[in-house]
């Protein structure tokens, strides 16, 4: 295929690595949440400044470092607060460290894209691989200095980067900078000050296999008692023995309940985490634990009874069945959203896709989608509604939605390369599956095309061979036969015996050459072609 890109091959995705339930303290009383918010204040503020010495260290930081910050929280909380702390700062430093990376890179593909146009003639004609030049001359220089804005940016990043410097704002910088537009996000000061308190508290413990009900520092009995060991300091507020302060509330897991109820009482580790919604007014309770690891599936056994090919859109999701020959069956369905709502309608989608899924014995396919990279102004330059678009699909959500979702159910899913998928499906798929009765869309011919990917068929579709009792006796290559046959792409063979009718001499001379049933002479996947009048062999 010239000038396209090389395709991935399919995979079958994997399983999420964790579970995270929540559930809601209800009935606090006025001395649980001051414990709370003290017990969360004082943390916080241990959080805070291990992590100022977390990113003061650097790339410098070894296990020797890592045991003297513990033992520094350690002094003024416990050992085990002091761990948890230790780690989440970690963390979030390494956290931060991947964002580096990613914006290094969203910068060298903006001057890469702004330095390829500006060296293009104003008002070239852009490609269907590759933007063309600046409309016009104002635009050209305007794009000339954001380039060199672009470039002291990459600089600057890139210094921080090698020194393993990082900038880290605990609360959020979305919520700090809202301190400065407190009428437009229609926020008194105080109200601000609540969330900036709420988000910076530390109530988090991590889970420790072979100890009571998994965790010693925040723990919750079987009949959903919680308890929580109090640091050093804040130990005359404790109610029971051993500094621990009981709460009034009992939690309930709903979901995963079952799951949770088996880890504590084999005292297998179970990490909580307890936050506060100001705006709500609520407090909240988040258990949550690590997953073994499972075995993959393999792809040939997913392909062996078809699939469901899945086509991501930004207010619905487009699903046809598909059978191992990749033929489509049965009629497309569509599982909408609204985005603008909350996320269960997402969630609501991806269980009516799931269930429907599952009633046919059937794995899902869906496009390996990351658009972190395809929504930059200097890539699509004035296309507004396609960035708009792009942006507003829900992919990140969708994606880890839909694997944690399936697993849960035992349906697997294949990931597969999205290059073309929606051009394609279109083009060979979207005419042939329309009839008087079903209007098929472009989204349902992507949703075939990525399930034929899926199990390994090319997207093209290729005109079944004739009938019986047609010069050939049907003797020629067929769609049906798999990639792996040789000689599916082979001319028909010449079949000996009494020909259907006579034919004077030099006439079918082409009857081996297959260049002749393509008009162009360039069969390729991304052609379109119809199977004309087979010619008639000696």
């Amino acid at each position: 295929m010239g000038g396209l890109r090389e395709l991935a091959a399919p995979f079958v995705a994997v399983g999420p690595s964790g579970v995270a339930v929540r559930d809601r303290l209800k009935h606090l009383t006025a001395e649980d949440e001051h414990v709370l918010r003290l017990v969360g204040d004082h943390l916080g503020a241990l959080a805070s400044r291990d992590l100022k010495t977390r990113c003061a260290v650097g790339l410098d930081h070894d296990a020797g470092r890592w045991a003297a910050r513990k033992r520094a929280v350690t002094g003024v909380s416990s050992s085990r607060w002091a761990g948890s702390i230790t780690k989440a700062t970690h963390d979030q430093w390494a956290l931060a460290r991947r964002g580096q990376l990613a914006h290094i890179q969203r910068l060298e593909a903006g001057v890469r894209m702004i330095a390829h146009r500006l060296s293009l003639p104003v008002g070239e004609k852009g490609t269907k691989h590759a933007p063309g030049g600046y409309a016009s001359r104002r635009e050209w220089h305007a794009k000339a200095r954001r380039l060199h804005v672009l470039t002291d940016r990459l600089h600057a990043v890139r210094a921080g980067w090698e020194a393993g410097v990082v900038r880290v704002v605990r609360g959020g910088k979305r919520l700090l900078t809202t301190r400065h537009h407190l009428d437009a996000a229609r926020l008194t000061e105080e109200e601000w000050r609540t969330r900036w308190q709420a988000e910076r508290r530390f109530l988090q413990a991590d889970g420790e296999s072979g100890k009571r009900f998994g965790n010693e520092t925040i723990r919750v009995t079987p009949e959903g008692e919680i308890s929580l060991r109090l640091p050093a300091p804040l130990a005359y507020l404790a109610n029971a023995p051993h500094g621990r302060y009981v709460l009034a509330s009992r939690v309930r897991f709903a979901h995963r309940g079952e799951q949770w109820a088996d880890r504590i009482h084999a005292n297998r580790a179970v990490a909580y985490r307890i936050h506060e919604d100001p705006a709500r007014g609520r407090w909240y309770l988040t258990a949550s634990w690590t997953n073994p690891a499972a075995k993959t599936v393999p792809l040939a056994a997913v392909r062996a009874g078809g699939l469901v090919g899945v086509d991501t859109n930004a207010d619905h999701l487009a699903a046809w069945r598909l059978d191992e020959h990749g033929n489509p069956g049965g009629a497309p369905r569509r599982f909408g959203y609204d985005l603008s709502g909350s996320d269960a309608q997402v969630r609501h989608a991806l269980t009516g896709l799931l269930h429907w899924a599952r009633r046919h014995h059937l794995a899902l396919a869906v496009e390996d989608l990351d658009f972190t990279a395809e929504t930059t102004r200097e890539k699509h330059g004035r296309r507004k509604r396609f960035r708009t678009l792009v942006s507003g699909m829900p992919v990140a959500r969708l994606r880890a939605r839909l694997v944690s979702m399936a697993a849960a159910l035992g349906i697997p899913v294949v990931a597969v390369d999205p290059a073309y998928t929606s051009r394609w499906g279109a083009q060979h798929w979207q005419q042939p599956l329309t009839t008087k009765t079903r209007k098929t869309t472009r989204h349902d011919a992507a949703a075939v095309a990525i399930g034929r990917r899926a199990l390994g068929h090319p997207v093209r579709r290729r005109t079944a061979p004739p009938p019986h009792d047609r010069s050939d006796r049907a003797g020629h290559r067929t769609v049906q036969a798999p990639p792996g046959i040789l000689g599916r792409e082979g001319p028909r063979p010449r079949i000996p015996g009494p020909r259907t009718r006579s034919l004077r001499a030099g006439r079918g001379a082409n009857a081996g050459d297959q260049d002749t049933q393509h008009r162009s002479g360039r069969p390729a996947e991304h052609e379109s072609w119809q199977q004309d009048t087979l010619p008639l062999s000696l």
